[in-house]
C-alpha cells in the first residue's frame, strides 16, 4: 500500500472524526519539546563514516554499504519520558534491512538489559516496509512480545513521526501522534516491564536472516547504499537523576478516549502480528495481553494459520 490521503482510510474509524480531528489534541503534542541538534544529543556508535550531519548538524544520516552498517546513541541515559524522531526510509529494493529507533541499557546491564523498539523491517520489490514493536525487562529476552503492522503511508517517500512515551505504568507507540500500541503494566509481568535507565538509539544493520519473511528474502548491496535519515529529536526525558524525574509523573496512566478509538481503528485493520494472539507460542497469553475480539478476528483473516485457534477465546 503506497502513500494515501487521509480520506481514503476514513473506514479505520467509526465516527471518522477520529482522524479528522487535529493531532494537537493527542497527548505527544504536549510532549514535544524543540528538536535537540544531533551533534548536542548523540554521538556515533559504530560505522561512524557512514554517519553524516546536515541541516546544520541538527539531522542526521545514517548508511549501510558493503563495508558496514552504522549507528548512533545518545549521550545521557533517561528514567522514563518521551522520545521521538523523525525517519525516513530507505528506498526500493530493501529486503534483510532492519532501520531502528530504540532505548536500550545493553551496555549497562548486559544480563539484565531493558529495552524498547521501533524495528522497520526492508522489503522485496512489490511490497512494504513492515514495523515492528517490542520490548524486554530486566533481561526477558526469552520472552518476546513482538507485534507487526503495515503503515498507511510509504515510510520511504517522506519523514514521518515516531515516537516512545515511557512511563512507571505504561508504554505507548506512537506513529504520527497517532498511538498503534499501548502496553500497561500489571503487578504479574514482575521484572519483564522495563524499569532502569535505558540509552536512546538509532541504527542500521543486516537482518537478513529474520527480517524479510523469516529470512526467506536476503540483502542484495546491488541496491545499496541503504540510507536511513533522521531528523527532528525530542527526547523529553528524566536524564537519570531520579530527584528530578518529575516531568512524568504529570503523564496520564492511560489513553484518552480519542486516543484509543485510533489506536483500535489502527490495529483492527493494520496490524499483522501480535504475540498475544499466537497460542502455538504462549499457550497462555502473557499478563499484560487484554483479548481484542474484533483485533483476534482480523488476524485470523490475515494469517490463519498462526491465528487459527487460540485457547479460552470465542470461536
Amino acid at each position: 500500500m503506497g502513500s494515501c490521503p487521509l480520506s481514503d482510510f476514513l473506514f479505520l474509524c467509526t465516527p471518522s472524526i477520529f482522524f479528522l480531528v487535529s493531532f494537537a489534541q493527542n497527548y505527544p503534542s504536549k510532549l514535544v519539546t524543540l528538536p535537540f541538534p544531533f551533534h548536542e544529543a548523540f554521538n556515533p556508535l559504530y560505522g561512524e563514516g557512514n554517519i553524516v550531519t546536515y541541516d546544520g548538524n541538527n539531522s542526521v544520516q545514517i548508511s549501510m554499504d558493503e563495508t558496514t552498517s552504522s549507528g548512533f546513541h545518545s549521550k545521557l541515559m533517561y528514567v522514563h519520558g518521551y522520545f521521538q524522531t523523525s525517519l525516513k526510509l530507505p528506498e526500493n529494493y530493501t529486503a534483510g534491512v532492519v532501520v531502528t529507533f530504540y532505548a536500550c541499557n545493553n551496555h549497562k546491564y548486559p544480563f539484565h538489559r531493558d529495552e524498547i523498539d521501533f524495528e522497520f523491517l526492508g522489503h522485496i520489490h512489490g511490497q512494504k516496509w513492515l514495523l515492528q514493536t517490542n520490548f524486554y525487562g530486566n533481561g526477558s529476552t526469552n520472552r518476546g512480545r513482538e507485534e507487526r503492522y503495515e503503515l498507511w503511508f510509504d515510510p520511504s517517500e517522506d519523514f514521518h513521526h515516531y515516537g516512545i512515551l515511557w512511563t512507571e505504568n505504561r508504554i505507548t507507540y506512537y506513529v504520527d501522534n497517532v498511538p498503534i500500541r499501548n502496553v500497561k503494566r500489571v503487578d504479574e509481568m514482575g521484572g519483564d516491564f522495563p524499569s532502569k535507565e535505558m540509552s536512546l538509539y538509532g541504527t542500521i544493520w543486516n537482518g537478513s536472516n529474520w527480517a524479510t519473511w523469516g529470512g526467506r528474502y536476503k540483502m542484495d548491496l546491488n541496491y545499496g547504499p541503504f540510507v536511513a535519515k533522521y531528523s527532528r529529536f525530542v527526547l523529553n526525558g528524566c536524564s537519570f537523576h531520579p530527584a528530578q524525574c518529575n516531568e512524568y509523573l504529570r503523564v496520564p496512566k492511560d489513553l484518552t478516549r480519542a486516543e484509543r478509538a485510533q489506536m483500535q481503528a489502527f490495529r483492527r485493520k493494520l496490524m499483522t502480528y501480535s504475540y498475544c494472539y499466537d497460542s502455538k507460542r504462549y499457550a497462555v497469553p502473557l499478563p499484560e495481553c487484554v483479548f481484542d475480539s474484533v483485533e483476534f478476528q482480523h488476524l485470523r483473516k490475515f494469517d490463519p494459520w498462526t491465528f487459527g485457534e487460540m485457547n479460552g477465546s470465542s470461536q
